[in-house]
């Protein structure tokens, strides 16, 4: 009865794009490496040599996986700290070159791309194009060609969108950008002519794309643990022989100058274990989860009334569910979050963590700096949708029970 009662009460989480489990597996290299690697990986006695055996065959294991030269993997704390090292260290060294460097960027890219982009705008560091997508969510590479100009230096990308799931055209946007390296006049300065670099964030497709940095065709590309099992506060950049950087920290010289501070030999460890175990589950877990993806989608949409998906329904993570619900009364006036009212996907989110599941409105870190309505889904010119949308994310540990109780619960939640 006991037993009975407690699997009855199990909470179901669907958040899976917001953070995942350490996997098993991780946590077991982790841990018999903290026995013998725990010294700092840049000392020179015989405990900080074992740290850095392991700091460098876990960089190696990485640059297998993404088909990428050793020299080329930075380890990090996490995808926001790569995404701002990459960005202003490539700003830092265009500009000496460039008096106003031009970049590019979706509008729907997570807040860790955008927030350093309007950051050096403000500033009046750099002039910023945004291109946005359509109404499934997809950019389109003609687009960004048409933005191109001659002080082009950066554009940034998504390989596929944390809020809807969509999954850029990341090689056709590559191709576009060696076009116009091709065709910039001879007597630019050598260094210019490498300009535009691809920007790739990869941080949600890695579980199930092919995140081959060769076959994305990216300059850079970031990564982060804690949305592929692995472990918190380690995260991979990765910048190709060719795109300049330079530092934007400074410190004891660790990374090649390009992230100082101690390495996390252990996490690093982790980290490589994680992408090991996520390449061998790609193909089996992508095909699991886009059936239960697609089986959520038609039952939510043919049994809830008013209901619409967000993003593409075809180029999209096999994990991601992203429903519009239009509010059918007024359920909102006696509940309050940071004293300003809820929206109704903030309600729902509050209505289902009672009943005992995890979902989320948006980025979890678009929550943090109160970015309420969706930016991303305004983008799809659905502002009606941008306060009341839903995000479920799938991972290992999810059943099709599982989505049977979120659609009981939907329906006792929402009214017809």
């Amino acid at each position: 009865m006991r037993k009975e009662k407690l699997e009855r009460n199990k909470r179901i989480y669907l958040d899976y794009a917001a953070s995942t489990p350490v996997d098993d597996k991780v946590l077991k290299v982790m841990q018999k490496a903290e026995n013998f690697a725990w010294s700092n990986p840049s000392s020179l006695h015989q405990e900080g040599e074992r740290a850095k055996r392991i700091l460098d065959e876990a960089r190696t294991a990485v640059a297998c996986y993404l088909h990428c030269k050793t020299g080329e993997v930075f380890f990090t704390s996490g995808g926001t700290e790569g995404a701002n090292i990459a960005i202003f260290g490539v700003i830092v060294k265009a500009k000496e070159w460039i008096d106003l460097p031009h970049v590019i960027s979706s509008s729907i890219e997570h807040p860790a791309i955008l927030k350093p982009l309007k950051k050096l705008e403000s500033n009046g560091e750099i002039q910023l194009t945004f291109v946005n997508p359509d109404k499934r969510g997809l950019i389109n590479p003609e687009t960004i060609e048409k933005m191109m100009k001659q002080n082009t230096i950066l554009v940034c990308l998504m390989h596929a969108n944390n809020e809807i799931g969509t999954i850029q055209p990341i090689a056709k946007v590559a191709a576009v950008i060696k076009k116009v390296r091709k065709e910039k006049p001879l007597d630019h300065k050598e260094p210019l002519l490498n300009y535009p670099y691809l920007l790739v964030d990869a941080g949600q497709s890695v579980l199930y794309e092919n995140v081959s940095i060769e076959r994305l065709g990216a300059d850079i590309m970031i990564l982060d643990g804690i949305k592929m099992y692995g472990p918190r506060g380690v995260g991979i950049l990765v910048v190709r022989h060719g795109a300049a950087l330079r530092p934007v920290a400074f410190g004891g010289g660790q990374e090649r100058g390009l992230r100082p501070g101690t390495e996390n030999a252990i996490a690093a460890l982790g980290l490589a274990e994680a992408l090991k175990i996520a390449a061998e589950k790609r193909e089996r877990e992508s095909f699991r989860l886009a059936k239960l993806r697609d089986y959520a989608i038609a039952k939510i949409l043919g049994e809830i009334p008013h209901s619409s998906l967000n993003g593409d329904p075809i180029r999209r993570l096999p994990n991601n569910i992203n429903i519009c619900f239009k509010s059918q009364g007024s359920p909102l006036k006696n509940f309050a979050s940071k004293g300003d009212p809820l929206d109704y996907s903030e309600f729902l989110v509050i209505k289902l963590d009672t009943l005992g599941f995890a979902v989320s409105a948006a980025s979890a870190c678009s929550n943090l700096d109160q970015e309420n309505p969706s930016y991303v889904i305004e983008s799809l010119g659905k502002k009606e949708c941008a306060s009341s949308s839903l995000r479920f994310t799938l991972g290992r540990a999810t059943q099709k029970s599982d989505l049977d109780k979120l659609i009981v619960a939907l329906k006792k939640i929402i009214k017809k």
